[in-house]
């Protein structure tokens, strides 16, 4: 079947992808953002630098690898504006451009080292990406079984809710005190503080409210398998009410929910396998967590049936209580082990990108769940004043 070309689509999603993606190779591309420092050096002083002398076959297949899908993106962002060659093209430059602008910030990180090879394997990646999706761009974007399945299953302006709940297993992948747990940046930043900024702020509270009580206070009112049961429901209960929130009534709901969970649990053991000395693959399928795994389901999958509206009232308020919890509970001290288990310093980039997914996915999903109540309760005022008397 031929594609005529007002036929020809642009795609959101993938618009929205490739930011995604982007954003991720610049935040592992300058992790850990620490020690900036200048050596006098121009930033584009590593272009002229010969070839380093320690070099590896994982590292040039990693840099491959790693901008492979943004050249794909930006092939499938382009669409239909431009296709082919040029479409490849504006891959290359755009994967160079993005790899080069990193390079040179490099200069000024300790931990990082600026590096054209390191360049020309990007740009090599980006290119190799482009030219593997172009000649599949039109079957994918026009007539693919990804774009049947897009428009049949999930509603019009989907793309956002089906961007987040591609990065959930992702998300769930770093360590966390309870599965499903993520979000607890603010705890990060609390206990980062000086203990003067501490005081200095809890001055700011009533005498008579206690707050520095409140973790162990709450931790005593139940064991901690329930309360690691509670997290894990409300977090999993959450993604996937998420991911079927704007799904049309022939999708099948059951069967995503259980893909999700499914595919979650497969990078959750993946990754632990991976990262973990002693070979904890499954320390994290705790008593506690189990029970939340089938609770999240059963509740899931009984939301199903209830109006939208409701559904994503439920999502939101499992989102608050979960990210209540992960940020005022005491942390269990069989994490700690849990953690120093965790091989950081091996697949740094994809640590840094684990954990920046878990401390920031629940509220990017929670701010598109506050936006999604705004617009419906503006449109539901704006309907009434229609309905009104003139």
């Amino acid at each position: 079947m031929t594609i005529k070309q007002w036929q020809r689509r642009p795609s959101a999603f993938s618009r929205q992808s490739l930011a995604a993606y982007a954003a991720l190779v610049i935040y592992g591309s300058l992790y850990p953002f620490s020690g900036w420092r200048s050596l006098g050096l121009s930033p584009f002083a590593y272009l002229a630098d010969p070839v380093p002398q320690y070099l590896t076959a994982f590292d040039v297949v990693t840099n491959v690898l790693g901008y492979m899908p943004l050249g794909a993106l930006i092939v499938l962002a382009l669409y239909p504006r431009l296709r082919g060659t040029l479409a490849v093209g504006a891959a290359l430059a755009g994967g160079a451009l993005l790899s080069g602008t990193m390079e040179a910030i490099q200069t000024y990180l300790p931990t990082r080292v600026a590096s054209n090879l390191d360049l020309a394997a990007n740009a090599f990646g980006a290119l190799l990406g482009g030219l593997l999706i172009a000649p599949a761009t039109s079957a994918l974007l026009d007539r693919g079984l990804l774009r049947r399945i897009r428009f049949t299953w999930f509603e019009r302006d989907a793309a956002y809710v089906i961007g987040l709940t591609a990065l959930w297993p992702f998300a769930a992948m770093f360590p966390a005190p309870y599965l499903f747990g993520g979000g607890d940046l603010p705890r990060v930043l609390w206990d980062g503080l000086d203990p003067a900024m501490q005081d200095a702020i809890l001055a700011w509270t009533p005498a008579a409210w206690d707050v520095e009580s409140w973790p162990d206070r709450l931790g005593a009112l139940l064991p901690d398998d329930a309360w690691e049961a509670l997290i894990t429901s409300t977090g999993l209960f959450a993604a996937l009410v998420l991911m079927t929130l704007l799904t049309r009534r022939r999708a099948p709901r059951i069967r995503l929910m259980l893909g999700l969970v499914a595919i979650s649990l497969f990078a959750k053991a993946g990754a632990t396998f991976l990262q973990s000395r002693a070979g904890l693959t499954f320390d994290w399928a705790t008593d506690g967590a189990l029970e939340g795994i089938a609770i999240a389901m059963t509740a899931g999958v009984l939301s199903v049936s209830l109006p939208r509206g409701l559904r994503a009232a439920l999502a939101g308020a499992a989102l608050v209580v979960s990210l209540a919890l992960v940020n005022l509970l005491p942390v269990n001290p069989y994490f700690d082990i849990v953690l120093a288990d965790w091989r950081q310093g091996r697949y740094l980039h994809f640590n840094g990108l684990a954990h920046w997914l878990a401390w920031v996915w629940p509220y990017a999903a929670l701010g598109w769940l506050a936006s999604s109540a705004e617009r419906a309760w503006l449109a539901r005022r704006r309907a009434r004043k229609a309905s009104g008397p003139a």
